[in-house]
């Protein structure tokens, strides 16, 4: 799968998945300082799935209705942080099917899926 990682995700996040074999562009790495909306565009430019700890993008995408293939809005408590991989792991071989056109916002125990507004 192909995903977009947000600067506020850790390094140990993406090695994790290019690990596990997806296709993973890191902000760090390619786009430092880009603003949310170059991020955004960029993904869905891309046909990335963007992975952020941003809750900003809930309003890029919502209220100012801007494009995006898909996100996931990673939620967890500071003392939880260590279970974000494996969580994140676990959900996508459940769930990586159904993360187009959808707004996830993944917690530790938890997962809400909201279909993204159409582009018309």
């Amino acid at each position: 799968m192909k995903f977009l990682a947000d600067e506020c995700c850790d390094s140990d996040l993406v090695n994790a998945l290019r690990q596990q074999g997806h296709d993973v562009l890191y902000v760090v790495e390619s786009m430092r300082g880009a603003t949310d909306d170059e991020v955004l565009s960029c993904a869905y430019a891309e046909d990335r799935i963007l992975l952020t700890e941003d809750k900003d993008f809930g309003e890029l995408v919502y209220r100012l209705r801007l494009p995006t293939k898909g996100l996931v809005l990673l939620r967890f408590e500071i003392a939880d942080r260590r279970l974000k991989i494996a969580r994140l792991n676990t959900f996508l071989k459940e769930n990586e099917h159904r993360l187009a056109r959808t707004f996830v916002v993944l917690e530790k125990d938890k997962a809400r899926f909201r279909p993204l507004p159409s582009l018309d």
